[in-house]
């Protein structure tokens, strides 16, 4: 089994209700292993949709989670791109940029998976090409694995987290510490 550490975040629709649901999907499946979630935290969205001014667009609620799982990656990007489909997620037409930054009742990123680094096409880059740069990911893997070193640029989580450059807000929620649990 392959520890790997997933990134998850809802702006739309019940956000808890939705994280609440994928990590209940992620038990369910044959091949994987839930270890833990990080806190959850609120997060200012990047971008808004083209015609959005800043400020429309709902924050994002996110989250870290370790797995286990004997699943191939691209096997595991199925199984997720499945969970992301069941709880309401539709992925909008148009430009690839509208996509990127399209609300979203729930998106999951594989963000490591062990520590293989590999590019399978423009929709599976492992270790996830911008975790460096995004302070909604780092802080909850922080949570969860902050001595955890990147195979690429040989800099441990916390080490990532202390030189980050990103002026989007991204605050600890007020939310039960294992919101994961029934």
């Amino acid at each position: 089994m392959t520890r790997v550490y997933l990134s998850l975040g809802s702006n739309a629709g019940d956000r808890l209700g939705v994280l609440r649901s994928a990590v209940q999907r992620l038990h369910g499946l044959p091949a994987v292993r839930f270890l833990d979630a990080s806190r959850l935290y609120d997060a200012e969205p990047w971008e808004s949709e083209p015609g959005q001014t800043a400020g429309e667009q709902p924050w994002y609620l996110n989250c870290v989670v370790a797995i286990e799982t004997s699943l191939a990656p691209r096997a595991l990007l199925a199984e997720l791109q499945t969970i992301e489909t069941s709880l309401g997620r539709t992925r909008p037409q148009g430009t690839p940029e509208a996509q990127r930054f399209a609300a979203r009742t729930l998106d999951i990123d594989i963000l490591f998976y062990g520590d293989e680094v590999l590019s399978a096409g423009d929709d599976l880059q492992v270790p996830h090409l911008l975790l460096a740069e995004r302070g909604f990911v780092l802080r909850p893997l922080a949570d969860l694995a902050p001595e955890l070193e990147h195979p690429a640029l040989y800099r441990s989580v916390r080490e990532l987290l202390d030189e980050l450059v990103d002026e989007h807000d991204v605050r600890a929620g007020d939310y039960p510490t294992r919101w994961f649990e029934d």
